[in-house]
């Protein structure tokens, strides 16, 4: 069993975990952590890597479950974040076989942060042809008897070395670890054959 953030458009390094595991868990009852992969994503843009940042409704000082964590739209931030997708990757090799797919996710105006990204990842496990069965955490355990890679959500100060594909702005040097969604509009049905040959480094 593999344990994992239910996290948003998640970095290319999970779903390389993914991979290598026959059955997935999401955490979904350990209080809420601020600037992590579970309300953001990074993309590649003409300007380099940029943030894509899932607003939430959060009290100071009042800690909240991951699972009852609810959007904030009051500025739109859906329609801003198509926007910005459809400038950054409309000229790459598949964004056309995909954006169909992923419109009514990003349209939708989801309550929970959590249906969202569960969402999210099915769009990616259907993109990436893979089935592998998951659940949801019925508690929080501190230590997991497994596979725990829950640590993956939190967004790493030194880059990681993943083999270079070729991306839309190669002018800015590769990026790695980008959202998957990089990786899945450049390579298409060729992103599980990269996504195996990696090396999970956590």
């Amino acid at each position: 069993m593999t344990l994992l953030q239910p996290t948003f458009f998640s970095p290319i390094i999970q779903y390389i975990a993914t991979l290598q595991a026959s059955e997935l868990m999401f955490e979904i009852e350990d209080n809420f952590q601020k600037q992590t992969y579970r309300n953001r994503c990074y993309i590649n843009t003409s300007n380099g890597k940029q943030l894509i940042n899932v607003p939430v409704q959060h009290s100071k000082n009042i800690k909240i479950k991951t699972k009852d964590v609810k959007i904030d739209y009051k500025d739109d931030w859906h329609k801003h974040f198509l926007k910005t997708l459809k400038t950054a990757y409309n000229s790459s090799p598949f964004f056309e076989f995909y954006i169909d797919d992923l419109l009514p996710i990003i349209n939708k105006k989801y309550n929970f942060l959590l249906d969202l990204n569960f969402s999210c990842h099915n769009f990616v496990m259907e993109a990436l042809q893979l089935d592998i069965p998951f659940s949801k955490s019925m508690e929080y355990e501190k230590e997991f008897d497994g596979n725990d890679f829950r640590n993956l959500a939190n967004v790493s100060k030194d880059p990681l070395k993943l083999d270079k594909y070729t991306q839309v702005f190669d002018t800015n040097g590769f990026i790695s670890n980008l959202s998957i969604l990089d990786l899945i509009f450049m390579e298409g049905p060729s992103a599980e054959n990269y996504l195996i040959k990696q090396t999970l480094q956590i």
